[in-house]
């Protein structure tokens, strides 16, 4: 088969295999995640194998250190992941699941039942663990998947492929209820979201010119999410320690992740006082400051800001820093540039929190922490399937109860309608 009726054969098995996951009893889908887990863990060292010939591959061909960081498998990546299972194991099974029941006058009993979305196509850069992380939450929500990874994670992925399906016969389950698509070909990618009478989601995580790619080729519905512009606001009330702390954590941690600072504002009254310290720490974790012209004239010593580095997505160890004469100069500056993803206050003032938090529009609004906790497992949800930026369906990290919809459930006695 070519490439196009492969991809459609895959899109027909996971819709068969979709309505055999849905009926699955919670106990029969946490002994799949288990599974899984398991076979991660006996099986490391072939993973690692496999991972090593994406390495070379991605060193040959010129990757960035941090698209090289996403994409390595290490112990830690493989404890996470399992751990990541185990955990989604232990979640409350969203599926079936009912909202409280409304009596309407004529006696009619109306309650909203939550039930899987179907099959779920997901299309990611990198990130080999991904493909665990996706396949245990939509098998954990009922959910088949089609997971098409990036060209660079071929070798990994299908060895992860590999477990899943081993893991799903083992209970008894159709291996087709999570794929991986087989081919480094592009055309894998338009063929997948061309499947409109299989496929129910799309799900693209990744860059922005990925994102973008999908939003325009799909006839699927799409959860958008495309780039992390993310903020940290230090009012003029930061306790300073708190605010280095924070800022250093949000940019340095790990810089070419979607929920990493890529701009810091600082308040005009605090700036002169606080950026000479916090600019010694950025150097210190080798972070290149840009800065605008209040900024030049306290670190005279680092480039100038540009108009393309307000809505630029650095993923490196890159800041934009720009001074701002209030918080509703950060507020408007953050709706210019921002990306709806993750925005930070650092103050010691209630009001200007609070108003932060109800103004600002991103998935995820913080006050006095790091952006970098703008993720699934820190926020509770476990494993995540990505950050959605689009409203509908689903707003900020998405985890099982983000992969499901619900249906009306009607209990009568008899009523018919005059």
């Amino acid at each position: 088969m070519d490439i196009e009726q492969t991809i459609c054969q895959m899109a027909r098995d996971a819709k068969k295999a979709a309505a055999v996951i849905s009926r699955c009893t919670t106990t029969q889908k946490n002994q799949v995640l288990t599974a899984m887990a398991d076979l991660l863990e006996a099986k490391a060292e072939s993973i690692f194998t496999e991972n090593r010939k994406d390495l070379e591959r991605a060193k040959v061909a010129g990757l960035s250190a941090a698209m090289i960081d996403r994409l390595t498998v290490s112990e830690q990546t493989i404890a996470s992941m399992a751990g990541g299972l185990r955990e989604v194991a232990a979640y409350t099974d969203p599926v079936g699941t009912m909202d409280q029941t409304q009596v309407r006058p004529n006696g009619l009993r109306v309650a909203r039942m939550r039930i899987p979305l179907g099959v779920i196509g997901i299309i990611y850069e990198s990130r080999p663990n991904v493909t665990i992380d996706a396949a245990g939450l939509c098998l954990k929500s009922g959910n088949a998947v089609i997971l098409r990874g990036g060209s660079e994670a071929m070798h990994s992925n299908q060895a992860l492929a590999a477990i899943i399906g081993q893991a799903l016969e083992s209970a008894g389950l159709p291996p087709q209820a999570a794929q991986v698509v087989p081919t480094e070909d592009r055309s894998a990618i338009n063929a997948l979201l061309a499947q409109e009478e299989f496929v129910d989601l799309i799900i693209p995580r990744g860059g922005e010119g990925l994102i973008r790619f999908v939003v325009e080729h799909s006839k699927i519905p799409v959860l958008k999410h495309y780039k992390g512009v993310c903020h940290v606001f230090v009012d003029e009330s930061a306790d300073f320690a708190m605010a280095e702390a924070i800022a250093l954590n949000a940019k340095a941690q790990r810089p070419g992740v979607c929920n990493a600072m890529e701009t810091l504002l600082v308040h005009q009254s605090v700036a002169a006082e606080f950026l000479p310290a916090m600019a010694r720490r950025f150097a210190e974790a080798r972070v290149e400051l840009r800065g605008c012209s209040r900024t030049l004239a306290i670190l005279p010593d680092i480039p100038a800001a540009t108009d393309a580095d307000w809505p630029a997505e650095y993923l490196d160890l890159i800041l934009a820093v720009k001074v701002v004469d209030d918080m509703d100069a950060a507020m408007s500056h953050i709706a210019e540039y921002g990306s709806s993803h993750t925005e930070a206050i650092v103050t010691s003032d209630y009001r200007r929190a609070q108003r932060f938090v109800r103004e600002v529009d991103a998935s995820v609004v913080l006050v006095n922490a790091s952006t970098r906790f703008n993720d699934g497992g820190q926020l509770g949800l476990g494993a995540e399937m990505g950050i959605s930026t689009s409203k509908l369906h689903a707003f900020g990290p998405m985890g099982l109860e983000e992969l499901t919809t619900r249906k009306f459930v009607v209990l009568g006695d008899g009523q018919v309608r005059s």
